[in-house]
């Protein structure tokens, strides 16, 4: 993988680019406290951004399995999550909330972290994101529905800009049973517990 090739072209781009940054911000990267700053960057920023090299879809499909009688919600709550900002490269995180309802397949309870993780590894907006995991659990597994609620902190709006030290963002999206308010409530309630 990218992160472990110590020859890799991407990764000296990036570091020269940093280094770049670093001097045009006033500061000397051949300080000693800088001298691996850039390397570093590059390494960070690629795996903050390796959900780009991943396919969401294939890790779902890995542990699909049929199921024929459950028809029940299968809720993964409390997965929590980082991601950057793609106004500000700033980092976003909170926590996402999953719940689908089987229609024949079901699958893995970790591949759902796994898709969460691979959607917020790409520079984001909580709104995107909430869709991208709401339509690749729909397209993958096919259910009778899923709805997705992501609850997360914005350093873009906590370090800068209107500084709200504790701002919530609150976004949901679903498909199918979810669209029955009732459907909806039983879901919220049980994230809440």
């Amino acid at each position: 993988m990218t992160l472990t090739n110590e020859n890799d072209p991407a990764k000296e781009a990036l570091a020269g680019h940093y280094r770049e940054i670093i001097r045009l911000l006033g500061e000397n990267p051949e300080r000693e406290g800088l001298l691996k700053t850039p390397l570093r960057m590059a390494k960070s920023m690629q795996f903050l951004t390796s959900g780009y090299r991943e396919d969401p879809e294939a890790v779902l499909a890995s542990a699909m399995f049929q199921e024929e009688d459950y028809k029940q919600m299968v809720i993964v709550k409390d997965i929590d999550f980082f991601s950057l900002c793609e106004h500000h490269l700033l980092p976003f995180f909170g926590k996402a909330h999953v719940a689908y309802i089987p229609n024949k397949y079901i699958t893995g309870l970790s591949k759902i972290p796994r898709v969460v993780d691979i959607f917020a590894r790409r520079l984001q907006i909580q709104e995107r994101l909430t869709l991208q995991i709401k339509e690749c659990i729909q397209k993958t597994l096919n259910p009778l529905g899923v709805m997705v609620v992501i609850e997360a902190q914005h350093l873009c709006m906590q370090m800068r800009g209107v500084a709200k030290q504790n701002s919530l963002t609150t976004t949901s999206d679903f498909t199918g049973f979810f669209q029955q308010a009732k459907t909806r409530e039983e879901f919220m309630n049980l994230i809440k517990k």
